[in-house]
């Protein structure tokens, strides 16, 4: 055999904390003296301290409280030549073994696929290169399988199963963590299908003003396609904020409608709206689904008021009536309270109300003009009772 020199023991691997010491031993063709050789860790020379000449081809070094390994592919330890030549290498690989994954957790996109993610149960994993297994079973029958379709990145703890699920029958599901220090097992979990099923957005989500109301706009949508193809119902929420806002506010009376009114909007101002799916009832369960994702944002304005659009000509406070004036007031907290969301006669009537507030005003406005006398304060005239 014929070698340059030879590092013992090789490609170690220990828990942090543990104490290593490896030997470096020379070709006797070498001609070199051990005494006159060095070692580095991941390139940084090590304390001559720690090294102890066994014989004339054999110089060791001790590690004591090894910390974790700086990187998965394991911590270089060099012997080197007195000029720095690299003579042998060795790589140790220092961390724990894996703590059960913990936080299994599955979804279902409209019942034809299974996607599970998990956390790790510790922090050895950071230091030593560590497999999941996703394996899973029907709960009554079948074999042990092995999911293959696993995650990277910031998803590498998740794994997907994109066929051949089971309806009606309780799964076991679990995640087994190995690396070179030992294993670990996740608490088993028991799932149906039908109860961690979700779906697709809501798609062809449309807004569009309601008539020339300044404080309304009109939300339809198309069920999720998969929604047509397994008997189960489903319920939408919707949520919508202001173009300069980054608070959304949301409708949850939805219900199973495709459409829905939001009332009390500002005029004159973007809106940007989105809708989601939950499925319930699905065959009988008693269980509700998962939301869906949310849709696209779709963006639609409500009308400009006439009211700010009039100028000065619009009464001041002081000239307006007292009584009508909370009456008024009155009358639309009884609106938004009673009418928010879908209730379609509240709607109706509160319709009718603004129509007939929008077209009285504007021809109060109108009248209020033709009586004006020709003045150089012609705006600051108008009176509107």
């Amino acid at each position: 055999l014929c070698y340059v020199a030879v590092i013992s023991p090789q490609d170690p691997v220990l828990r942090i904390g543990s104490s290593l010491t490896a030997s470096c031993s020379l070709s006797p063709d070498l001609g070199l003296h051990a005494s006159t050789l060095f070692w580095t860790l991941n390139g940084l020379r090590l304390s001559g301290s720690s090294y102890s000449v066994v014989s004339s081809g054999v110089l060791s070094v001790t590690l004591h409280r090894l910390n974790g390994s700086q990187q998965q592919s394991g911590d270089n330890l060099v012997c080197h030549g007195a000029d720095g030549r690299v003579l042998a290498g060795s790589c140790l690989y220092v961390g724990m073994p894996p703590e059960k994954p913990v936080n299994l957790t599955c979804l279902s996109r409209n019942t034809k696929d299974l996607s599970c993610r998990w956390s790790v149960g510790g922090p050895g994993e950071t230091h030593i290169r560590t497999k999941y297994t996703l394996k899973y079973k029907l709960r009554w029958h079948g074999k042990e399988k092995e999911c293959e379709d696993y995650g990277s990145g910031e998803q590498r703890y998740s794994c997907y199963i994109p066929h051949n699920i089971a309806l009606f029958t309780p799964y076991q599901i679990w995640v087994e963590a190995t690396n070179q220090l030992g294993s670990a097992t996740s608490d088993i979990t028991t799932l149906d299908i039908l109860d961690v099923v979700t779906t697709d957005p809501p798609a062809n989500v449309q807004v569009s003003r309601v008539g020339d109301l300044d404080d309304q706009l009109t939300v339809r949508w198309s069920s999720p396609p998969e929604l047509k193809d397994v008997l189960f119902q489903a319920k939408y929420q919707i949520r919508y904020r202001l173009e300069d806002s980054a608070d959304w506010k949301v409708v949850d009376d939805v219900g199973n409608l495709t459409s829905c009114r939001l009332a009390g909007l500002q005029p004159g101002t973007v809106y940007f709206v989105q809708v989601r799916c939950n499925p319930v009832g699905i065959f009988g369960s008693r269980k509700a689904g998962i939301w869906s994702d949310w849709s696209h944002p779709t963006a639609a304005s409500t009308p400009s008021s006439e009211r700010q659009l009039s100028g000065s000509c619009d009464p001041k406070p002081g000239q307006q009536n007292s009584t009508l004036r909370r009456e008024l007031k009155q009358f639309f907290g009884w609106v938004r309270k009673h009418a928010y969301g879908c209730s379609g006669m509240s709607i109706k009537l509160y319709d009718q109300w603004r129509v007939w507030l929008q077209k009285s005003h504007k021809a109060r406005n109108q009248v209020g003009k033709r009586n004006l006398p020709p003045s150089p304060n012609t705006q600051t005239a108008a009176s509107v009772s």
